[in-house]
């Protein structure tokens, strides 16, 4: 009976040791800090759409006409292959679901979305109920007085052994862990709330953005099209010229400099064509580039964007509806309350924090023989002087705050920018189509009288060839003006907001 006393004091102590031993192994609680926000959050994945004045290479070199492109930066020039099949038929509409899907402007920050969503997970479960189970089986030998214990048992003929066991123990136990006040916790969630529905507004700007992208490449090989056809009548009008004079100058009726004349002309409409030509390829290769389609020009256009009004709007109606809609403007708020609560974080750390922990489970020897234990601890952090880390956390949450109120300002400049630009474009495109149009039309009455005199002898083929020259200009001035008003209407229809679903409004399909 002694012996088996003894030996439960010996087997209680051990127990006592290896808790003391565990209890001084735990880390000491740490304190919550403010997640860290960059100064700024612009170009995270880099890349810009925009409407900007510039010729077309080989095409013309005219000042009638305003020359607007649309210059697509960054991701948004590429995209990835589309699974959905093709028929070779591309119209507008197929072409910018096409790219809205397979496009890396918005597939990557899709992706940055996700690992938002993802961080706001994290973040949200340092407020909820951690649990986890274990189950632990183990031999053990102690060594007591490698354990410091020194003990002796006044009894005759007893002493108690240096080395106990080996003995075995089985244990199942669950461990709940719960955050009972946390203010910087709770300022970090609201935090990645915030920045998740930034990146859900980001990600609804670059779809606008892919639609202005997409739109404009599809209007630019559109018009390159038409230029190809207007080159193809003028070769056709120059060969026709070069068999009149030639024709004339075998029955002596003109001088051999006409016919050389003609024939210059006809191998100067050749090489615009091929030059035209080489254009609406690239045109379309690009187009098939940002869509995720095959990058070649095997396919064809279905569509043609005809002139239309632009939708009754003033540019002061614009400017309000573009504060209202657009999902940059959106974002950056949210990124300016995401900031704000980051502030909240970094200054609550000077407060106590509160948090509970608990363990409950069985141990014995064997499953036969166990018996339920618990534990329950709860910790109050109080924060005293911490280096001046919470002073660094705050200044540097304060810099993003002011950084990202000041980008928000500069967004309202740009929308409103955006919109008075695009409608000034609008404005002047519409009347330079009507110009255009008027122009065309002199130009092909001019041809066909000065072809007339030079059938009747009264003239050379001198003004003929002048003639030609006048129309393919003004076809060139028509297409590069209804080209300029079709990209600023799409442009407008970006820098309203809601682009991917208001631009059949701005522009007329056929």
């Amino acid at each position: 009976m002694i012996r088996s006393s003894a030996l439960l004091i010996i087997l209680i102590l051990i127990v006592a040791i290896e808790a003391l031993a565990q209890l001084g192994q735990q880390s000491p609680p740490q304190g919550t800090q403010a997640i860290p926000l960059p100064v700024s959050p612009r170009n995270q994945q880099g890349g810009s759409v925009t409407a900007i004045q510039a010729p077309v290479p080989g095409t013309t070199t005219s000042v009638n006409t305003i020359n607007p492109s649309i210059l697509v930066q960054g991701p948004y020039t590429g995209s990835t292959s589309s699974a959905v099949p093709f028929d070779g038929k591309l119209s507008l509409q197929e072409a910018i679901e096409r790219a809205l899907e397979n496009n890396l402007g918005p597939v990557g920050l899709s992706d940055m979305l996700r690992q938002a969503r993802g961080q706001n997970k994290v973040i949200r479960s340092t407020l909820l109920p951690n649990l986890t189970s274990t189950v632990t089986e183990g031999v053990q030998q102690a060594n007591l007085r490698a354990a410091g214990l020194r003990l002796s048992v006044p009894i005759a003929g007893f002493s108690i052994p240096p080395i106990v066991g080996p003995f075995n123990y089985i244990d199942f136990r669950a461990r709940l862990t719960q955050t009972i006040m946390d203010f910087t916790a709770i300022n970090n969630y609201r935090t990645t709330e915030e920045i998740v529905k930034a990146n859900e507004f980001s990600l609804e700007d670059a779809r606008d953005l892919t639609v202005l992208a997409v739109g404009g490449a599809y209007l630019q090989a559109i018009a390159a099209a038409a230029r190809v056809d207007a080159a193809n009548a003028q070769l056709e009008t120059a060969n026709a010229l070069y068999k009149q004079t030639s024709e004339q100058r075998a029955v002596g009726l003109v001088a051999q400099i006409d016919v050389n004349r003609s024939q210059v002309q006809v191998l100067t409409q050749q090489q615009r064509l091929v030059s035209l030509q080489n254009d609406l390829s690239k045109q379309k290769i690009n187009l098939a580039r940002i869509t995720g389609l095959p990058s070649n020009d095997q396919y064809d256009l279905t569509n043609d964007v005809a002139f239309s009004p632009a939708p009754p709007v003033t540019a002061e109606n614009a400017i309000r509806q573009a504060f209202e809609l657009r999902s940059d403007l959106k974002s950056a708020q949210a990124q300016v309350r995401a900031a704000e609560r980051n502030v909240a974080a970094a200054r609550t750390e000077r407060l106590p924090s509160l948090s509970v922990s608990a363990d409950y489970g069985t141990t014995g020897v064997n499953p036969a023989q166990i018996h339920g234990t618990f534990l329950v601890v709860g910790t109050l952090r109080v924060p005293i002087w911490q280096g001046g880390r919470t002073e660094g956390n705050i200044e540097q949450a304060e810099a993003a705050l002011a950084q990202r109120t000041a980008e928000l300002s500069d967004i309202r400049g740009r929308i409103e920018s955006d919109v008075r630009s695009a409608y000034l474009d609008m404005q002047a495109a519409a009347s330079q189509v009507e110009v255009a149009q008027t122009n065309l039309q002199v130009s092909q009455e001019t041809l066909t009288l000065t072809r007339q005199r030079l059938e009747a002898g009264v003239s050379d083929n001198l003004a003929v060839v002048q003639a030609q020259e006048a129309i393919a200009s003004a076809q060139l001035d028509y297409i590069n003006s209804l080209f300029a008003h079709n990209v600023a209407k799409l442009s407008l229809a970006r820098a309203i907001g809601g682009a991917k679903e208001s631009w059949p409004r701005f522009l007329t399909v056929k």
